[in-house]
């Protein structure tokens, strides 16, 4: 009878000893599950970035509106009949002032119109 307890004994310290400490432990349980919140973090950023992809795609497929806002910022274009102002602070050297968009055509499909730089006064702070 002492033997058949002392049996279960060492298979229970066994059991417990895979469950706490053993790679396919608690342990192991616990830091994969932080990962997989991680990674669920990690897809809903993702999936948001998605949406906001899709949404500019269609923006881009659907109108001409979409397509010039992104030819104005990304490649610094001006449209027809328009006039490129550059405001720069007093004092800035001549040489930060360049990368003034190029225009695309002049007015009435001439030639290119020349950018114009305009240097407005800021207000002295009170």
């Amino acid at each position: 009878m002492k033997f058949l307890v002392g049996l279960l004994v060492a298979l229970l310290v066994l059991l417990q000893y895979r469950l706490w400490l053993s790679d396919g432990g608690l342990r192991e349980v616990v830091h994969l599950r932080a990962a997989v919140a991680a990674q669920q973090a990690e897809n809903a950023t993702l999936s948001e970035r998605n949406l906001q992809l899709a949404a500019e795609v269609r923006d881009l497929r659907s109108g001409t509106t979409a397509l010039e806002e992104r030819a104005r910022n990304d490649l610094g274009m001006v449209g027809r009949g328009e006039t490129f102002y550059q405001v720069v602070p007093p004092g800035t050297p001549l040489s930060s002032r360049a990368g003034a968009p190029v225009p695309v055509s002049g007015p009435a499909g001439g030639a290119p119109a020349a950018p114009m730089t305009l240097s407005v006064p800021q207000a002295a702070a009170p």
